[in-house]
């Protein structure tokens, strides 16, 4: 079995409103129609893709819908749903045999429901996801705006896309489909005779509409604060500094280390790494790197919340714990405090720095060791 996916994008979107088809409006980081086509592209299911466009933006498609694995056409939109997917079905190779049609507009679609359409259409010729009805139906005159009838719910679905169907299916009922206009490919199988098989579909799989489908769907993806946490460890030898935050604490017993072993400054750098789904600080600070030797704790922790700017998170607070058995933090907590405020670029009252022993337990307890832990809670940057 061979699948093509054509991702119908054609239409204008003017019950949205603005001046720009809103296939192209973007939700988060990119636009409407490179999120339903990521969706098909990332599938392991689906071998190639087509796009059909409104005509005048046919040669821009490699540059709306970006590099994508699989094999990518475009084809241009026709007057009516059904032409623009007849346009589209003329671009997929021969030997796609099943294909999956979907709406641009749809960008939440999941790998669940194209799964469960590509499963049934081993099956069935033409397969439609829908999601039952909640709400009482009723069938309204609408010139009169009088209820004629209330329909039985249980009987009542809620279609979406993908649907599926057998090439030689689609092709059929196309044609058949003759002038009759078509809100769905499904409707074409129905007039045409053809049985339709339902399958589960998904209340997030929605379609954007209008001005209020789109607030809601930004809102959906819109960032939110984020919160990573970190830890290190190292051993403590003579003839080295301890060095916290650029504070010197002893200059005779200190963290034997590539870089300064700055144990509190390398954990905010993983935990805001981790707050980023950066990884740790070996990947971008590795001790294997002649550039990091002996590299401050506070210059590493300062590129590191570069970083998280570059991605639109500003840092809101840092918790951070140190354990150690001597010498006493106590008396230096508040220029520690006050140097990482000034890297992190927040106040002093949103950085904790909290000192512990150990009791006496293991390495650290024994006075070998100094470790740290640290919170880092990021939120997005305004504007």
């Amino acid at each position: 079995m061979s699948v093509g996916a054509i991702i119908v994008a054609a239409g204008r979107g003017t019950r949205l409103g603005g001046d720009r088809p809103k296939q192209l409006l973007h939700i988060g980081d990119r636009s409407m129609l490179r999120r339903s086509v990521e969706a098909f592209d990332r599938h392991p299911g689906v071998d190639v893709l087509v796009v059909v466009l409104p005509p005048e933006l046919v040669a821009e498609g490699p540059t709306l819908v970006g590099r994508t694995a699989r094999p990518c056409h475009f084809a241009a939109g026709g007057e009516r749903r059904q032409d623009s997917v007849g346009n589209g079905i003329t671009q997929l190779p021969a030997e796609v045999d099943r294909v999956l049609v979907h709406d641009a507009a749809r960008p939440f679609v999941s790998r669940a429901v194209i799964d469960r359409v590509l499963d049934a259409v081993g099956t069935h010729a033409a397969v439609v996801p829908a999601i039952p009805a909640r709400d009482t139906v009723k069938r309204v005159d609408r010139d009169r705006h009088l209820v004629t009838a209330t329909l039985p719910r249980e009987e009542i679905w809620l279609a979406q896309t993908p649907q599926g169907f057998r090439r030689d299916v689609l092709v059929e009922v196309m044609t058949a489909g003759g002038g009759a206009d078509a809100t769905d490919e499904a409707s074409l199988a129905e007039r045409a005779g053809r049985p339709v098989a339902i399958v589960a579909g998904e209340d997030a799989n929605v379609k954007i509409t209008t001005s209020d489908d789109l607030r809601a769907a930004r809102a959906r993806v819109a960032p939110g604060p984020r919160v990573g946490t970190g830890y290190d460890l190292h051993r403590l030898v003579d003839g080295r500094p301890l060095v916290l935050a650029g504070v010197r604490l002893t200059d005779d017993r200190g963290p034997l280390a590539h870089s300064d072993g700055d144990v509190l400054c390398h954990a905010i750098i993983d935990a805001l790494l981790g707050a980023i789904g950066g990884g740790d600080i070996g990947r971008h600070f590795p001790n294997t790197d002649p550039r990091w030797k002996n590299a401050a704790g506070l210059d590493l922790l300062a590129r590191t919340v570069e970083m998280t700017r570059a991605g639109g998170h500003i840092v809101s607070n840092v918790d951070a714990t140190i354990v150690l058995e001597r010498p006493k933090l106590a008396p230096h907590v508040g220029r520690i405090t006050s140097a990482l405020a000034g890297v992190l670029g927040i106040e002093t009252d949103r950085v904790s720095v909290k000192a512990k022993t150990n009791e006496g337990v293991d390495a650290v307890g024994r006075g070998d060791a100094i470790a740290a832990h640290a919170v880092a809670m990021l939120v997005p940057e305004a504007g």
